[in-house]
């Protein structure tokens, strides 16, 4: 399964942290927040169009549900950085015209390692509110032709480009107890991306996409 390498990572971590988890209320310098999530990444996307035999038409992208693990280190008891790791799926579908007859397009995996840096209010208290900005690296991987491209123009090979971009959060922690806590989490990624579709009857044909998806995220939380 994709999410394996995920939990693997994540196992690793675990491993290499303190066993026995701070004692006391709310945050402070040093503590590391582990949060297993599951987030919505929802893309607001604008395409260009698919040129260049079909400049005025564009492209659509649906939404992914995936776990998602992250590990915040406090520097300070209210300045954090967290990292992200998770993966989703996503496929690519015409709106008008000749690709939207089409339907789905091509799909993708998506792999956005996020880093931000964050500011814990109330960081004594049990209810932390926080917010954070920081950097995105997006890599695209395992890009598919779908079967209704490849009927209408032949065999496809589809490749999308990386991108790097900034992001933005808020969330906050509700402590269960002083170990573990709940966690509710919005992040807004800049993502954009260039499809080359490689095909037999139409030659190259090019998208850019920018993506910007909002990643709804919301799960729970252990301190150490």
């Amino acid at each position: 399964m994709k999410v394996v390498p995920i939990l693997a990572a994540a196992g690793a971590m675990l491993a290499a942290m303190p066993a026995q988890a701070q004692d006391h209320q709310g945050l402070a310098a040093g503590d590391v927040l582990v949060r297993l999530r599951t987030i919505v990444v929802a893309p607001n996307e604008k395409s260009g169009g698919v040129v260049p035999t079909f400049p005025t038409e564009h492209v659509s992208l649906d939404n992914a549900v995936m776990p998602e693990v992250d590990v915040t280190y406090m520097a300070t008891k209210n300045i954090g950085f967290e990292l992200i790791a998770s993966t989703t799926k996503h496929t690519a579908a015409g709106k008008t015209g000749t690709t939207g007859s089409i339907g789905d397009l091509a799909s993708t995996w998506v792999l956005p390692p996020t880093l931000t840096a964050q500011y814990h209010f109330n960081p004594a208290g049990k209810i932390r509110p926080y917010v954070g900005a920081g950097v995105n690296y997006t890599i695209f991987w395992d890009e598919k032709a779908s079967g209704g491209l490849q009927d209408a123009v032949g065999k496809t090979n589809v490749k999308m480009s990386d991108s790097f971009g900034w992001a933005g959060q808020v969330g906050i922690d509700i402590d269960l107890n002083p170990k573990i806590f709940l966690n509710l989490d919005l992040k807004y990624i800049d993502i954009d991306t260039k499809a080359r579709l490689q095909t037999t009857a139409i030659g190259t044909q090019n998208v850019m996409v920018h993506v910007d998806p909002l990643v709804f995220g919301a799960g729970v939380g252990i301190r150490f």
